[in-house]
């Protein structure tokens, strides 16, 4: 069922598929394009309103309340009212050190405002009683059934059969957004970007998004790249994923995409993700457009550590047949490497060439330099289907001429698919050396930690001897004593309308266009976005010389007391969508509240 039913003010995918067909039907084709891309902008705001709820971690209603934890704990988070316990358990006999943790997170629509600003993690040092906050990330934020949810990342410490105890505080409306020291960074914009970190450059084709150069930073800074002409695209290393039709008719390609049909992108201080799916393209697309095979294939990248994550899934929605099908194959011109490796399916390293016997059941495979010990090796993780059998092949060679050195993995060949089958896979890409001693070793207990991550749990407030920590979890600013004009600026905020919509009091916080507000010896610095980027003029919402009739941010908030000046900086990260309503929101535009 559609999110909300207003016909006066939008019209359902059920009434523009109508409108689509009679357009088609009567040789209106224009019309038809026009009416096809409205679809998708309604099934994209129907997904952000409708998209199901993952089960958090810890249920939202139960929140520990910050003044009944012990006096030195509840005095160090003074400012925030809530908090829940995570207690990680590490079963396999393998110390975590800097492991990203990313959870299902949720808390009561009552206790939060912006989860992006408020949520918090801390870590409890047993020993000592003391508790120290960790970066942390939010992203993917929704609301429904009373609750505020999101995605939480945070890189954890857990010892070997050990178990480590977490706090994550919410509820503080006096929060903001924390600017945490990485090494991660991003340039760029859309999936067109350059992910970094200590251990690698990453550069995505500003084409496609698929992961066209990696470079490394150690030594003499390698960079893998793939040259010549490709087959009629621009080259990357990442060349999946494909498949043949039957007869060897057309290869339909993820990289010959002219842009990305669809995409999402996560940045932050801790984890980047980019996300792409859509259906592949014939090289001679348009001619040839087959909705049968639909990919999606999402990129992570964290901080701090020497590899990333490709996470991809085959659905097939109409049965086709098939000559093959490729889901992870790498192209490394240059000849960077003079040895092979691979792993088998009990996860131990081998090096050399692949026996005859193995070439099916292979659970990982890479290359390294005998003399510079680079290595680049692939984790197979999950690869597994519904509805067809996979083939776990994908030998590596060191020459493939006209091309260098690659490894192609076919999970299906000369086979016919029904509708309903599905092929996933999760691999992890490690880019660290392969070290003459122990190498073998590092990369087999690295796949058996990334294959059985901590156990996530429920906890309770453990009976240790609290004690006072230095510092306090909030910044200057974060508390009602440090930002005594906090309320009354935010207050001043819901004055200010998007007078686009014309007969609402859509004003610009419940709105959510605003991210945050700070406020340092009486200078405001107020971060808003719009909507989307057919409006990227801030200045329309900044002041009454933007165009405004009524004031804007600038001028209702220099009238607080207090004030001496007000900056407004715009962003798009992350964009907005229909979860930052308020309640008053979602009544102002008709949705359910």
């Amino acid at each position: 069922m559609p999110a909300f039913d207003d016909s006066e003010h939008t019209n359902s995918v059920p009434d523009k598929l109508r409108l689509l067909q009679a357009a088609f039907q009567s040789g209106r084709f224009d019309l038809g394009m026009s009416l096809a891309e409205s679809i998708k902008e309604t099934l994209r705001f129907e997904r952000q309103v409708q998209s199901p709820a993952e089960e958090p971690v810890v249920a939202a209603d139960r929140a520990i309340a910050v003044g009944e934890l012990p006096g030195p704990w509840a005095d160090w988070a003074r400012g925030w009212k809530h908090c829940r316990v995570l207690d990680l358990f590490e079963t396999v006999g393998i110390e975590r050190r800097g492991e990203p943790v990313d959870l299902a997170w949720a808390v009561l629509d009552s206790q939060a405002t912006d989860l992006g600003r408020e949520l918090r993690v801390a870590r409890l040092d047993s020993a000592k009683g003391t508790l120290h906050e960790l970066p942390s990330q939010v992203y993917a934020e929704s609301r429904g059934g009373g609750q505020r949810r999101c995605r939480l990342v945070f890189a954890a410490d857990v010892p070997a059969h050990g178990q480590a105890t977490y706090f994550v505080f919410h509820d503080n409306p006096h929060a903001e957004r924390p600017d945490y020291t990485t090494d991660l960074h991003t340039a760029g914009e859309g999936y067109r970007l350059d992910i970094d970190n200590r251990h690698y450059q990453a550069q995505l084709s500003r084409q496609s998004g698929q992961l066209e150069r990696l470079i490394y930073k150690r030594q003499h800074g390698l960079e893998l790249y793939a040259g010549g002409k490709g087959h009629g695209e621009p080259p990357g290393i990442d060349w999946a994923h494909d498949y043949v039709d039957r007869g060897g008719f057309q290869k339909l390609r993820m990289r010959n995409w002219a842009e990305c049909p669809n995409y999402e992108v996560v940045r932050g201080p801790l984890c980047v993700q980019v996300r792409r799916w859509g259906f592949p393209h014939s090289p001679i697309h348009p001619v040839f457009t087959p909705s049968r095979i639909h990919m999606d294939q999402t990129y992570t990248f964290y901080a701090a550590l020497p590899y990333f994550f490709k996470q991809s899934r085959f659905d097939v929605v109409a049965d086709v047949d098939i000559e093959a099908m490729r889901d992870d194959e790498w192209v490394l011109s240059g000849y960077s490497f003079t040895d092979l490796l691979w792993i088998d399916a009990q996860g131990k390293i081998h090096e050399g060439p692949v026996p005859a016997s193995e070439m099916t059941n292979l659970w990982g495979v890479g290359f390294y330099h005998a003399q510079s010990r680079d290595a680049f090796v692939a984790l197979w993780l999950e690869h597994e289907g519904d509805g067809v059998s996979v083939s776990h092949g994908g030998a590596p060679t060191l020459h493939y001429d006209g091309h260098g050195q690659l490894w192609s993995r076919y999970p299906a060949e000369r086979t016919s698919l029904k509708a309903g089958t599905s092929l996933r896979q999760r691999n992890a890409y490690l880019v660290s050396p392969y070290e003459t001693e122990g190498g073998d070793r590092q990369i087999e207990q690295l796949r058996h930690r990334l294959l059985h991550p901590c156990d996530a749990r429920a906890g309770e407030p453990p009976r240790v001897d609290a004690k006072s920590t230095v510092g306090t979890l909030a910044r200057f600013g974060e508390t009602r004593d440090t930002a005594p004009l906090k309320s009354a600026i935010w207050e001043a905020l819901r004055g200010v309308r998007d007078e686009q919509l014309y007969t609402i009091d859509a004003n610009v916080v419940d709105m959510g266009y605003v991210y945050d507000v700070r406020e340092r010896d009486g200078v405001v610095t107020v971060v808003v976005t719009m909507p989307h980027r057919g409006r990227p003029v801030i200045e329309f919402l900044e002041s009454a010389g933007g165009g405004r009739v009524d004031e804007g941010i600038r001028e209702r908030v220099a009238r607080i007391a207090g004030v001496r000046d007000v900056l407004v900086e715009a962003t798009w990260n992350p964009a907005w969508s229909v979860s930052r309503l308020t309640d008053a929101g979602r009544r102002a535009l008709g949705l359910d509240a």
